[in-house]
């Protein structure tokens, strides 16, 4: 099944139901005015959206439209939770390998997370505002998960049952507030603005097989400027899957029903396949000739995320943004 979010004059949007195909959608006010709503009653909502999901594919639903991508909000305009984290040490390792660090023991068996705002999100063809280029902007491509009502202290077994829904993620970040940041010791939060995420979520069934031991095995296309920038494989070098980094979550509190769970920047260690932001370009250029020469975003850069299936078809749609000088 894949859901969508239209803007519209409330906060949280209009629930849309999507095509396989990505060519129609229909509103579903009867079942959930928005996907949150959805969420907080899946048990009813889901046989009800997933009849109309088949419908829809056959071309059997009246009121049907054009799905316009550029209507789209992310499919939560805002969350109760959204906690990213970093399940792809080869970026860590590169990041901390450029600093002269090492890799700390505890990263290979503990998950890095953040908590970022959630009160806000970016629609994935938004204008990403920038006040000031010397902050460092920098894209991240990245899959997260949505989950139902997660108990405290869930256990791995039951975690991956929580996991709803999948989309993609521009995790933006202002890289050059992040030194002074993590120097007061308490984490990001200047260096993390508002995220993007992909027009349409998906159900897990809707990947087949390519959604095995809580991963997506598909790569991730990352284009920048109009050119190809990345397309790393998000199953293979996964550290932690999407079922540990929830249950990661559910250690200390209970995730509500709409809860964002993100794996972090998607990287491999095979460097043919690129790389999903620009710092990972930064550090491998430090590592090997002593500075970094691919500067950050600015004014009219453009960034577009996507991923396609088997067959070439675009699943989630496409994060699509330019970057916008900001007063």
């Amino acid at each position: 099944m894949k859901l969508a979010t239209y803007r519209n004059h409330t906060r949280d949007g209009q629930l849309m139901v999507v095509s396989r195909d990505l060519s129609q959608a229909v509103a579903v006010p009867h079942i959930a005015a928005s996907l949150q709503v959805a969420l907080d009653d899946w048990s009813r909502c889901q046989p009800a959206l997933q009849e109309v999901y088949a419908a829809l594919n056959q071309g059997a639903v009246n009121g049907a439209v054009a799905f316009d991508q550029s209507a789209c909000h992310s499919p939560l305009p805002r969350a109760y939770q959204w906690a990213d984290g970093s399940a792809y040490l080869n970026h860590v390792e590169l990041v901390r390998k450029a600093r002269g660090a090492e890799v700390p023991a505890s990263f290979y068996q503990d998950p890095l997370m953040y908590q970022g705002g959630s009160d806000t999100f970016l629609p994935p063809h938004a204008a990403i505002p920038l006040a000031d280029v010397s902050w460092g902007l920098d894209f991240e491509g990245e899959v997260a998960v949505i989950t139902d009502d997660v108990p405290l202290g869930s256990q791995l077994d039951d975690c991956a049952g929580h996991i709803r829904l999948l989309m993609l993620v521009n995790d933006i970040t202002l890289r050059n507030l992040i030194p002074a940041e993590l120097a007061k010791g308490f984490g990001f939060f200047q260096s993390k603005p508002a995220t993007a995420f992909s027009p349409v979520a998906v159900t897990p069934d809707e990947l087949g097989h390519a959604w095995q031991d809580s991963k997506v095995h598909l790569p991730l296309r990352v284009e920048y400027n109009g050119k190809l920038y990345g397309q790393p494989q998000c199953g293979v070098e996964m550290q932690f899957n999407f079922a540990q980094l929830v249950a990661h979550v559910a250690k200390t509190r209970a995730l509500a029903a709409g809860s964002i769970v993100g794996s972090g920047t998607i990287s491999n260690h095979d460097r043919a396949t690129g790389s999903c932001c620009l710092a990972e370009q930064r550090m491998i250029e430090i590592i090997e000739t002593g500075e970094a020469r691919t500067p950050f975003m600015q004014p009219g850069d453009r960034i577009r995320i996507e991923m396609l299936d088997a067959a070439g078809h675009s699943i989630f749609g496409c994060i699509d943004q330019q970057v916008a000088a900001h007063d």
